[in-house]
């Protein structure tokens, strides 16, 4: 099963350093049932895009609240065992949890499929929805607005032998 885990950047890095990109338990997000129902689609490919935007979302909210991280989200997809990510059955209703799933056991880097960055152009938009996050979930329409600026920035691919170049220990 894939799974997209959300990350910043010195989340990322961190994640070089030890081999891991958490013991468990860690949420992450994937096709789910909620997922396929409120997206409304039987396309596999466009089901895992939209798990995919739902944890470059929650690397946003990572980014509000650590002041120190780079402002470029970060996620990185991940396969693991089938039944090892579960969604919680008492959030299927909660419209921020679309997508979400704990994995229980650690997840080592080096399962991981690819990574997804934002390009050095997305930053300021990032930087503008990382402040207005906490409005446009107070329902501030303005703020949603720029939070949804960040969201029309397309992630970056990159394949995981390009991480270290990432975060700044490549060559």
């Amino acid at each position: 099963m894939r799974v997209y885990v959300p990350l910043t950047l010195s989340g990322l890095a961190e994640a070089y350093r030890t081999g891991e990109l958490g013991a468990g338990p860690l949420v992450a997000y994937a096709v789910t049932p909620a997922l396929r129902e409120w997206y409304v689609s039987d396309d596999m490919e466009e089901l895992e895009y939209a798990a995919l935007n739902r944890a470059a979302l929650a690397s946003l909210r990572l980014i509000a609240v650590d002041p120190a991280a780079p402002r470029r989200r970060v996620v990185v997809a991940v396969d693991v065992a089938d039944g090892a990510a579960q969604a919680d059955p008492d959030r299927g209703l909660d419209a921020s949890a679309l997508g979400e799933v704990r994995v229980a056991g650690s997840v080592r880097l080096a399962d991981a499929a690819a990574v997804h960055v934002d390009s050095d152009e997305a930053q300021a938009d990032v930087v503008a929805a990382a402040e207005a996050l906490g409005a446009a979930d107070l329902g501030d329409d303005d703020a949603r607005f720029t939070v949804d600026g960040a969201e029309d920035h397309e992630l970056l691919w990159y394949a995981t032998q390009e991480i270290p170049g990432l975060v700044g220990l490549g060559d």
